[in-house]
């Protein structure tokens, strides 16, 4: 019979997650939830006035989001029409839920923003870093500490790392489709950020378009060079 052998110890000599990431983790969760519950209910009432009487069409299609839930849960129906009142009173109540989620959100920014600032503050001053992007690659750097050796590596984590892809003459490097999709997704959203309005970043890609790279190879040489900004901030 084989003994049970010991866990191994920890590479990192303890637990990646410090008190302020975990923080950051649960709020972002909540967050999250919340976000993707206010998505849904607004799309229920924009799929709810498509199918509704015709001057309830007419009055809430042109509308933007934000507009669209204060016009909503401002509705006082009469009763009249079976279906207009009763359609009226269930847009009334999903305009009412957007409002109470966007209380949620502003509540929860309210208390991330602080904890991403006081335990990353360099992170938040990179140009395409807001708070829930900066909250993401804390969040993924805090999962593997013992992988944030090296700049190459945090890189690595990030599937950022160029790939090898030549063929005959022609030498590239293709995206990794491998590392914490997270850390990744918030790349790519500073990336996307930078490539619209920041000067050197748009410069960058009139210049690499011009020497034939695709747009998918300027967004890995971008997300590349962002993991690199960032790395420093995270290893504190």
């Amino acid at each position: 019979m084989r003994s049970v052998l010991p866990a191994p110890p920890n590479p990192a000599g303890r637990r990646g997650r410090d008190g302020a990431v975990e923080a950051i983790r649960a709020l972002m969760v909540a967050k999250r939830t919340a976000r993707a519950q206010r998505t849904q209910t607004i799309n229920q009432a924009r799929a709810l006035i498509l199918t509704g009487p015709d001057g309830i069409r007419a009055r809430f299609t042109s509308h933007g989001p934000a507009e669209l839930i204060a016009a909503l849960a401002a509705l006082r129906p009469r009763p009249g029409s079976m279906v207009r009142y009763h359609t009226l009173l269930s847009l009334r109540e999903l305009g009412r839920r957007a409002q109470f989620l966007d209380g949620q959100l502003e509540q929860l920014d309210g208390l991330i923003i602080p904890l991403v600032t006081g335990r990353a503050p360099g992170l938040l001053t990179l140009y395409g870093v807001g708070p829930d992007t900066a909250a993401m690659l804390l969040i993924a750097a805090g999962d593997h500490p013992a992988r944030l050796r090296s700049e190459a590596a945090w890189a690595h984590l990030c599937a950022t790392a160029p790939i090898p892809a030549s063929s005959g003459k022609v030498t590239r490097h293709r995206l990794n489709r491998g590392g914490d999709r997270q850390a990744n997704h918030a790349l790519w959203r500073i990336v996307i950020t930078r490539m619209s309005s920041h000067p050197a970043t748009r410069a960058y890609v009139q210049r690499r378009t011009a020497e034939g790279l695709s747009k998918k190879e300027i967004i890995r040489c971008l997300k590349r060079y962002a993991a690199r900004e960032a790395c420093p901030h995270l290893r504190g």
